[in-house]
């Protein structure tokens, strides 16, 4: 357990834990309203036909997905499939420790073929209008070797007698949800890519966590208490990192999960945007958590300290208190808070307001 907590703060996470857990890691749902590909695999004037109905051997195929999901899922990705609709799947998974994704739950729509397996199933992914991976796109699009949606040698791709939806799964969170996604866009390696790749991770945890607070708003349906759960027992953990990328900017793979460095030689300058752009979002952050029910007190008191004793830019600029300054970060946070966001945009941006 944290040492960094209290008694109190370690006991109320250990009961969310529990909490977390009585939430089924594969589960057959009924209601699939909000399902990106409701409409698909739909005939008849009124489109009430499901057409894998009409076919047996499909059906007995994903009825075998459906059990290897159930008995090999990992711990960090979840399941919901539909009672009537045995063609749509929705899949939940958790960003891994030493990733610029950590702790963030990133949802995927996934739709059976009518054909399948004969054709990879199509996936969608609830981006919230943000891209945070070359290979996620702001549309949903997923590109991916498995899916024969992105580039891939013959044993990458989508085999129709091996390939599982497991796999897909396992792929996303493995090769695309990673430690330095830069590196997913092919032809990346050469001079100076590792610090474009840090960059990189340093605008993506941005949208990690701006991606955070929309899925706490607008939660895919069937894991709205998940959702809540989840962020409630990994609120600690996610500001503490939070904190530390703003305080000292570690390199993504030198943070735990809790938030805690565990090596202090691998550590960059922060650039002037990320730390801007870090204390304009943090705030608001640390305010979403609190409205789960998660214990950071703490936190709410040194955001309250510190918007006392000097006032945040945002406010500062929304009272035109400085002036030229106040244009330029004016300008600076229209950016911001454009889901198409990037820091690279930044310094461009900053630059024009001067002009």
């Amino acid at each position: 357990m944290d040492p960094s907590l209290n008694s109190e703060t370690n006991e109320e996470i250990i009961e969310i834990k529990e909490e977390t857990k009585e939430f089924k890691q594969f589960d057959i749902v009924g209601d699939y309203l909000d399902h990106h590909f409701k409409k698909a695999n739909l005939s008849g004037n009124k489109g009430h036909s499901l057409i894998i109905n009409n076919t047996g051997k499909v059906r007995n195929k994903i009825a075998r997905e459906w059990k290897i999901l159930q008995e090999n899922l990992p711990e960090s990705i979840y399941v919901r499939v539909y009672e009537g609709r045995i063609d749509l799947l929705r899949a939940a998974i958790i960003g891994a420790a030493g990733t610029p994704y950590h702790d963030g739950l990133f949802f995927f729509d996934i739709l059976f073929p009518s054909d399948y397996p004969a054709q990879p199933p199509s996936l969608y992914f609830h981006s919230y209008g943000l891209q945070i991976n070359p290979n996620l796109y702001a549309d949903g699009s997923v590109c991916l070797s498995l899916l024969n949606t992105w580039i891939g040698k013959k044993h990458e791709r989508w085999n129709p007698s091996e390939s599982t939806i497991l796999q897909v799964l396992l792929s996303i969170q493995a090769l695309v949800l990673n430690e330095k996604p830069y590196f997913n866009e092919p032809f990346m390696f050469g001079f100076g890519s590792n610090k474009k790749s840090l960059t990189y991770n340093m605008n993506t945890f941005v949208l990690s966590c701006k991606m955070m607070m929309y899925v706490l708003r607008k939660p895919p349906l069937h894991f709205e208490d998940f959702v809540a759960a989840h962020f409630r027992e990994r609120a600690h953990g996610i500001l503490m990192a939070s904190k530390a990328y703003m305080d000292s900017f570690p390199n993504i793979d030198c943070l735990v999960s809790n938030g805690s460095l565990f090596s202090s030689t691998a550590t960059a300058n922060k650039p002037e945007n990320f730390k801007m752009a870090m204390s304009l979002f943090y705030p608001e952050l640390v305010k979403a958590f609190a409205m789960t029910g998660a214990s950071v007190g703490t936190f709410v008191e040194q955001v309250r300290k510190d918007e006392e004793e000097s006032p945040s830019i945002s406010q500062a600029v929304t009272n035109k208190k400085f002036g030229f300054t106040g244009k330029i970060f004016n300008k600076f946070r229209k950016i911001l808070q454009n889901p198409n966001f990037n820091l690279d945009s930044c310094l461009s941006g900053l630059k024009n307001a001067r002009n």
